[in-house]
């Protein structure tokens, strides 16, 4: 499969999001809890998401990832309990979509990670994956992830 991997540069986007640790089995689970919470929040303080739900990738160990689900709000915002305030850094990304179900997205990240090393850049180490369609209600064989790598 091709995939269009391109260079995109983004601004600072304040987020609310949860992290934690898990094996990669019971990431479904561990999203719709955390984003689940995240939303509830939102409601109960009168906010919204500004875009779709994400999640961050700091390491690739399938037994034991380190993630972080949330989602991007238009402004800081006060975290409570589990759900922290951050943000997604500005700058530099490597960016592609993937379409397909969720299980199967290595090839666009390998897709990425190569035309990264073509274009000489060195990736950051997170990897940000953005849900553009809801699961609930679209086939897997649609699902859209936007996937980007910040490089330095």
């Amino acid at each position: 499969m091709n995939y269009k991997c391109e260079l995109v540069e983004q601004p600072a986007q304040p987020v609310l999001s949860i992290r934690t640790r898990s094996v990669v089995e019971n990431l479904p689970q561990v999203f719709g809890q955390a984003y689940g919470a995240i939303i509830k929040y939102l409601s109960e303080i009168g906010e919204y998401p500004s875009g779709p739900p994400f999640a961050a990738y700091y390491n690739l160990d399938m037994q034991d990832l380190d993630v972080e689900a949330g989602f991007p709000v238009t402004k800081a915002l006060p975290g409570k309990d589990s759900i922290k305030p951050g943000e997604i850094p500005g700058g530099k990304f490597a960016s592609c979509l993937y379409t397909g179900p969720y299980s199967e997205c290595e090839p666009a990240y390998n897709a990425l990670t190569e035309w990264i090393k073509e274009k000489g850049c060195t990736p950051t180490g997170v990897a940000y994956e953005f849900y553009l369609n809801d699961p609930a209600q679209t086939p897997e064989s649609e699902l859209q992830t936007r996937i980007m790598i910040p490089i330095k």
